[in-house]
């Protein structure tokens, strides 16, 4: 990667897939999606790329969990996005405060600050 400023995340497991969630430096909002390739994607969403996310560059990468199966990851990106009851345990657990949107002092699997 040699002078690139994107950091890799996680150790590239062969035929994982990834549900992510970044956060916009701009808005303080957070992105929820899914790919099979984190670091691919990331840069994608930094360089404006994908459509949903361009306007609200920078993105940091500030969670992911890692699954074998695609499909299980599908459904777990679809049960955060739709903001239900996954959803509220997750925000618990990354301390996610509305005032200070990003307190992601937690650490272990799958956090990245």
């Amino acid at each position: 990667m040699g002078g690139s400023h994107y950091r890799i995340y996680p150790a590239p497991f062969y035929n994982m897939h990834y549900v992510y969630i970044l956060l916009s430096k701009r808005d303080n909002k957070l992105y929820i999606g899914s790919s099979n390739d984190l670091n691919k994607r990331l840069k994608e969403h930094n360089e404006s790329k994908v459509f949903t996310t361009a306007s609200r560059r920078q993105l940091e990468l500030i969670y992911y969990e890692a699954y074998k199966i695609e499909r299980d990851a599908r459904i777990r990106e679809k049960r955060l996005k739709h903001f239900g009851k996954a959803y509220q345990e997750l925000k618990k657990r990354l301390t996610i405060n509305p005032a200070f949107p990003c307190k992601c002092g937690v650490k272990g699997a799958g956090f990245t600050r």
